[in-house]
């Protein structure tokens, strides 16, 4: 007979052990190994991107150049225009509007810059005389200085080196802008046969989330280009009527930098008005350079309340501080570049997660826009 205390001793060795990874610690440090995985891997694939960026960056600029004016390739073949036609004429457009910004900016800078270069000793002047003599006056010593660190400054192996550096930067943007031409020449023609491509090995409910997902990208992707291109040009004509008003030296050239830095939210158009006042300050004087400032001021509130809104619709649905985050990664990831891409990036993953869990506004339960399974792309 089993006395009292075996009994016990035998229900104690039979019991079974505690799973400790079922416990509220064991699954935060199961989500904790998992969250830390999808940050190796992430960081694995930015880096990746980062070594072949020669190809990722036309690649991703073509793509967003083709979600911009694919819509005028479609109306031109729903015209009757056969497909390789409709693509040659809206890419042969797009590069006779690109050398012709190019060619205003190149013969406006060298019909103005011997002007330039007087204004700007005349205002390099005014303003060593406003430095001594103004309400906090320096000594001629301490201009001095300034100036010899300058000079040592632009005579220095850091600036030299920097010029190799900035040589090798224009070939490799040189390479990239090629690549990127004909990548987005394909784009345009076959950008729905090469997408149908990729969706072969997916079937069902995955095939139409998919071809949903692309069908958002572009109209993301298109919307944000034509939103901002219409805030650019609206914040162009106006600071670059001020700075023509005020004779202000290359005011085209520096209204075409305002247009270019509106395509990078919340910063680049208000720096692109910055340098305008700078040159306004050098060449003309500070009331001037102050008049240029109040007027980039009351372009950027006028974008920021009206315009933006307006305009831009649906096609941004992030947070101010989504885009500053983004436009921070994107600067150090990749430069200015980054800076440009990094916003829409941001945007087109925020839609794409809409879409797949079902979120998306404007994604209907049946979906009755997408084309059948197996469809061949129109």
């Amino acid at each position: 007979m089993t006395r009292p205390e075996e009994t016990a001793h035998l229900s104690t060795r039979n019991k079974p052990k505690p799973d400790l990874w079922k416990d509220s610690l064991g699954r935060t440090a199961i989500r904790a190994a998992q969250i830390l995985l999808i940050l190796v891997v992430a960081v694995v694939v930015v880096f990746a991107l980062l070594q072949i960026r020669l190809l990722v960056i036309p690649v991703l600029v073509s793509l967003i150049l083709a979600a911009a004016i694919g819509p005028f390739v479609n109306m031109l073949r729903r015209r009757g225009w056969r497909g390789g036609l409709a693509t040659a004429v809206a890419f042969l457009g797009l590069l006779i509007v690109l050398g012709g910004v190019v060619s205003i900016i190149v013969l406006s800078v060298r019909s103005q810059w011997d002007e330039l270069i007087s204004q700007a000793a005349e205002g390099l002047d005014e303003l060593e005389n406003f430095l001594l003599t103004g309400p906090f006056p320096l000594d001629q010593e301490q201009l001095n200085q300034a100036r010899q660190a300058v000079v040592d400054f632009a005579q220095s192996s850091q600036v030299r080196s920097g010029a190799v550096t900035g040589l090798s930067v224009v070939t490799e943007f040189l390479a990239g802008a090629s690549l990127m031409v004909v990548i987005l020449f394909f784009f345009l023609k076959d950008g729905a046969k090469i997408w149908d491509f990729f969706l072969r090995p997916f079937k069902g409910t995955r095939e139409a989330k998919l071809r949903r997902v692309g069908k958002r990208t572009m109209e993301v992707l298109g919307g944000y280009v034509r939103g901002t291109a219409i805030v650019a040009l609206v914040d162009t004509v106006a600071i670059g009527a001020v700075l023509l008003i005020l004779q202000v030296p290359l005011a085209i050239p520096l209204a075409i930098i305002v247009f270019i830095g509106a395509f990078i939210p919340l910063v680049g158009a208000t720096v692109a008005g910055i340098l305008a006042a700078l040159v306004a300050l050098v060449a003309n004087g500070p009331i001037v350079a102050l008049i240029v400032v109040i007027a980039v001021i009351a372009v950027n509130q006028l974008e920021g309340d009206l315009l933006q809104p307006v305009v831009m619709g649906k096609s941004l649905q992030l947070h101010a501080l989504v885009i500053l985050m983004a436009l921070t990664a994107g600067t150090i990831l990749a430069g200015i570049i980054g800076a440009v891409l990094s916003v829409p990036i941001a945007a087109v993953t925020w839609a794409i997660v809409q879409v797949w869990t079902a979120e998306d506004p404007d994604l209907e339960p049946v979906n009755p826009d997408l084309p059948p399974a197996n469809s061949q792309p129109v």
